[in-house]
């Protein structure tokens, strides 16, 4: 790689997840060993959780979540239009129907009062998004469910380590889904995490996950048929160090944080990252600018490629589910969610990970500073 370029993201890897990777490599097990049983144990008690069950993707988890509480054909599910979009894939893979939300304006979650709005009597579960590293709203998301007697799924494919009324995210969901792909704090390269509290869904999930050694042997074998969704051991042994060093990771990137919020305050109308009442801590999977209204999405494209000319990777923060071409399918377009597509135009998602030093951080934020004069859009106003 160019010295000289800025990356989006780098994994924070050291000498921990290389003594754990060689073990493994010794061990002549890359699969089927015991790591992923050790990296299951360690996730469920980072977060106080009965049962973790690793899987080879969070919308692998994902699916198999929905499969578990017997979610599909003839079933909805409401889900953000701004999130993680393979979790929202889940649900069509499942065969149920994706019903789509609009955000809350400062957080980006799944905003509760659209989630009244969206439920019918084939409304089976919500999907609730921790957005970028922010906890959705976890409380009354919660109380929407039980008084209708929805589950609750929470995506905490963006989100590690951020707290929500001194809670952990990964703690309120009926299941919890993690990703650990880049550009994610906790970062295996793939896979990912299924949490919860419910000895019969962990079961499910672990049947879901792959037919068994044990299951050759059983009279109800096939009676379900489960997906290819192991997690080797190489992924969890880098795991295990992740979360053996995820404070310290956080520490690194919570000071390059410092840095930007430093020096966004000269730039006019920039707001520094929303925390809400609730929210006790954010660690933020990406450092996301929101762009004023004079900004137009092909003006952000063009900060975009100006970036990139000076070495600096950037990026479009999300492209709305409700604007995809197969979600249109079921009837959506453009407009019909204000919030997500107010905000979806213009986030900016730049370089943000622990490697990434001072001086660097003042350079991307001129060089964003003199692209958007270039524009012709002006200061960025939130």
């Amino acid at each position: 790689m160019d010295s000289d370029w800025i990356p989006l993201s780098l994994a924070d890897v050291g000498e921990r997840e290389a003594q754990l990777v060689e073990q493994v490599m010794r061990s002549g097990r890359l699969s089927g060993g015991p790591m992923v049983e050790a990296f299951e144990s360690v996730f469920a008690d980072l977060h106080g959780r009965r049962y973790a069950v690793a899987v080879s993707s969070g919308m692998a988890g994902a699916w198999m979540a929905l499969r578990a509480l017997g979610i599909g054909p003839g079933d909805e599910v409401i889900a953000s239009a701004y999130s993680w979009h393979h979790i929202a894939h889940a649900i069509v893979h499942a065969g149920a129907t994706p019903v789509l939300t609009d955000i809350d304006y400062w957080s980006g979650a799944v905003a509760p009062e659209s989630v009244l709005t969206r439920i019918t009597p084939n409304t089976r579960a919500i999907i609730g998004n921790n957005c970028n590293g922010h906890p959705a709203a976890w409380k009354p998301l919660r109380d929407i469910a039980d008084a209708h007697g929805l589950a609750l799924i929470e995506d905490s494919t963006e989100a590690i380590g951020s707290r929500y009324l001194g809670e952990l995210v990964g703690t309120f969901g009926d299941l919890s889904i993690f990703d650990f792909s880049q550009p994610l704090a906790l970062n295996c390269g793939e896979g990912g995490m299924v949490l919860t509290d419910d000895a019969r869904l962990a079961s499910e999930l672990r049947y879901l996950r792959a037919h068994g050694l044990s299951d050759r042997n059983s009279v109800s074998v096939g009676s379900r048929v489960p997906f290819s969704a192991n997690m080797s051991d190489v992924t969890a042994a880098i795991g295990i160090a992740q979360a053996e060093r995820i404070d310290e990771i956080h520490a690194r990137r919570k000071q390059v944080e410092v840095w930007y919020h430093e020096q966004m305050q000269t730039f006019e109308g920039i707001k520094p990252p929303y925390l809400a009442q609730d929210v006790d801590e954010v660690h933020w999977m990406l450092y996301v600018v929101h762009l004023g209204k004079r900004f137009t999405a092909s003006a952000r494209a063009q900060l975009i490629e100006d970036l990139d000319t000076e070495a600096i990777e950037a990026a479009a923060y999300s492209r709305p589910l409700h604007q995809q071409f197969h979600y249109q399918s079921y009837g959506y377009k453009r407009g019909q969610l204000a919030n997500t597509d107010r905000i979806a135009d213009r986030s900016l998602a730049l370089p943000f990970h622990g490697f990434i030093e001072q001086d660097e951080v003042r350079f991307v934020v001129k060089t964003l500073k003199d692209a958007a004069t270039n524009v012709g859009a002006g200061a960025a106003i939130y």
